[in-house]
């Protein structure tokens, strides 16, 4: 672990979907280069997606919003202002009650810096359909590629 976290530190690359933060609990050094833990997922159906970065690789090819069907994560130790976000959940699109974040910010995907280098999260990815959709795998590669620094 600690190679991984020097790795990135550094000024290399990580990139995680979906479980990335369904892990290492009580590794406080994961937490902070990931940006959060999962913490439920109280929503599995189709929703709507808000794109905050429409500028971004992994998103300019969403347009402002789209629907996905998937499982729809929540997130503790997670805090906007620590990472760039990219994607957040539509809260019209569910019924927002079942959440537990009482800011009811629901973000879906992310960067961030962790000391020289970049890490990118997307909470997509649980259904096999998502992964055989063109979109997500546009997004999942030019997330990996913003992270390595490839333009």
């Amino acid at each position: 672990r600690a190679a991984l976290f020097e790795f990135v530190q550094q000024g290399k690359a990580f990139a995680g979907a979906h479980c990335a933060t369904d892990t290492f609990y009580k590794v406080r050094e994961y937490g902070e280069m990931i940006g959060g833990y999962f913490d439920g997922h109280p929503w599995h159906e189709k929703v709507s997606v808000k794109v905050e970065d429409a500028a971004h690789p992994a998103t300019r090819h969403f347009g402002a919003a789209f629907d996905i069907t998937d499982e729809i994560y929540q997130f503790r130790s997670w805090s906007r202002g620590r990472v760039h976000v990219l994607l957040t959940l539509a809260p019209h699109s569910v019924d927002i009650s079942k959440g537990k974040r009482l800011d009811r910010d629901y973000s879906l995907a992310w960067t961030r810096q962790y000391g020289r280098g970049r890490v990118f999260y997307t909470a997509l990815g649980h259904r096999q359909e998502v992964w055989v959709d063109e979109r997500f795998r546009q997004h999942l590669l030019e997330g990996i590629r913003w992270a390595m620094g490839i333009p």
